[in-house]
């Protein structure tokens, strides 16, 4: 696990110790493979697994993300007002993990309503839309006290920021290797089961069986090592600031989100950058449609190339923020960082008409094209980085905001306001997804004969008559995240809290929290 060099000890008293530290980044690491495993795995499940319709889909995962606007504070208010001898955070984490665990595999096993060649096509619809929304509810009930735990387990604020940096950068590595494995590792799968539990049946139908149960079986066994991995942050962290005494109800705290200003303008930057999430819910079916040719060894080759840079860059600047805003404004780094980060996302698009488009020679495996891809990928994961870090560390700054301007601790309901960006993104960028494939026509029938194609031994990107679909996943991984990027630092501007002014408060408020533990 990864030790950071503190300048105050691991006393056990005011700061978490490093047991609880590595406990609790092993819970996030766990946490981000069950998101992942939805946010990413479940989208090209539907859409090339069990063919959905591109427009159901993004109304299915736009419209649960609606009713997380109002399920996130809800959430956020309840932690608020929890009060045990655990703390107001560590409950919610002790029992979510297990509940999570069966939610995720039941948003898998819609096949079911499939008999022999033919389907029921609106129950596999409603199982979608009802599972999907009870897993983004029980994610919500363990995701906002994962990360409001973080601004309670310390008092001390660079403690706070290199911890939440550390999450931000774990948070990733097991996103991204879920991302990386679960796609490839269910195709192999399924092409197993393909040759054996189902060597009876027609090929093409043996074909489709294989490949659902065996995202249903890969999709399980990810979700046990996460969920596993999850209990331990419930199990082992604990909580070193106290509640206020006042609770909230839940029309007061969406008063108070909206009246803290630099938290209000965090959260319209946070729905802004909504497009830079395309390119995860694109890169399974670019990188399997346009380079791999529905071959798992391809799929991991070109995750390798592709996928590590947008990682490496990603992880690289989530952990050198902490360094970094000690010598730059937050704000500053927040909106540069989003600005220039437009350029690369940009340059994905212009590079795959110059070489790769309708009138380029599809040299995809030339190191040149290669490097300037996973150059790009590189820079626009450093960008992404940058601001998933510096987004929860002003956050954590408005939280201690509010304690010191109206003495009540909105620790859950701040942090549900993360958990809400990042899943209100998520299905905005899904929406957005699915409206270029419904334009372009990338759906049922046609998804069922480029992997046809591709079975048969065809190389899809050289057959003229999917270079649309070619381009429209080109498009999506780098004109949205590109305006996304420009519009998320369009708030921010005029950021409300400087850093010089937050380091007053916070001392003040340190002060007064040893007098009253002195005094107790």
């Amino acid at each position: 696990m990864i030790f950071v060099k503190q300048n105050t000890p691991y006393d056990g008293v005011t700061t978490y110790t490093a047991k609880e530290r590595n406990a609790y980044l092993f819970g996030i690491i766990g946490q981000n493979m069950i998101y992942q495993i939805i946010g990413a795995g479940l989208q090209y499940y539907f859409e090339s697994v069990i063919f959905l319709p591109a427009l159901a889909v993004g109304a299915i995962m736009a419209g649960a993300r609606v009713w997380d606007a109002f399920n996130d504070p809800m959430m956020g208010t309840l932690v608020d007002r929890t009060r045990t001898k655990w703390g107001k955070c560590r409950p919610w984490l002790l029992y979510c993990p297990l509940p999570l665990f069966f939610i995720t595999v039941l948003c898998f096993t819609n096949f079911g309503f499939y008999t022999g060649a033919n389907a029921n096509h609106a129950l596999i619809i409603a199982w979608a839309a009802v599972t999907y929304v009870l897993w983004g509810m029980c994610y919500t009930v363990g995701d906002i006290p994962l990360w409001g735990i973080t601004a309670v387990m310390t008092r001390n604020d660079e403690h706070r920021n290199k911890l939440l940096s550390l999450a931000r950068a774990l948070a990733g590595l097991g996103g991204t290797v879920t991302l990386i494995l679960i796609q490839p590792v269910s195709i192999a799968v399924g092409n197993a089961l393909k040759g054996s539990a189902f060597a009876g049946l027609a090929d093409d139908l043996a074909f489709k069986q294989g490949q659902r149960y065996g995202f249903l079986l890969v999709a399980a066994g990810f979700a046990l090592i996460g969920c596993a991995l999850f209990q331990l942050a419930g199990v082992f962290t604990r909580e070193r600031i106290k509640g206020s005494n006042k609770k909230n109800s839940i029309v007061e705290n969406f008063k108070l989100m909206w009246s803290n200003r630099p938290f209000r303008q965090i959260l319209i930057s946070g729905i802004l950058s909504s497009p830079k999430q395309v390119v995860m819910i694109v890169a399974m079916t670019l990188v399997n449609f346009y380079y791999a040719n529905n071959d798992p060894a391809k799929i991991f080759k070109y995750y390798a190339i592709l996928g590590i840079g947008l990682f490496a860059g990603q992880t690289l600047m989530m952990i050198l923020v902490p360094g970094v805003v000690k010598k730059i404004e937050k704000k500053t780094f927040y909106n540069w960082s989003n600005f220039l980060s437009a350029i690369p996302f940009a340059m994905i698009f212009v590079c795959y008409l110059l070489a790769d488009g309708p009138n380029g020679t599809h040299n995809v495996d030339t190191p040149l094209f290669l490097s300037i891809y996973a150059l790009m990928f590189t820079l626009a994961g450093a960008s992404l980085g940058a601001g998933t870090v510096l987004q929860s560390l002003m956050i954590a700054d408005c939280i201690d905001y509010e304690e010191y301007r109206s003495g009540l601790r909105p620790d859950g309901v701040f942090f549900s306001g993360q958990s809400f960006i990042t899943k209100l993104s998520t299905g905005i960028a899904a929406l957005m997804s699915s409206l270029g494939y419904f334009f372009v026509h990338f759906e049922k029938e046609n998804r069922e004969a480029m992997l046809a194609y591709m079975n048969s031994g065809g190389v899809a990107r050289e057959n003229p008559q999917f270079e649309p679909f070619m381009m429209i996943m080109f498009f999506l991984v780098s004109i949205p995240p590109a305006v996304g990027c420009i519009l998320s630092a369009l708030p921010t501007l005029h950021y409300a809290l400087p850093d010089s002014e937050h380091k007053r408060m916070l001392a003040e408020l340190n002060e007064k929290r040893q007098a009253e533990s002195e005094a107790e």
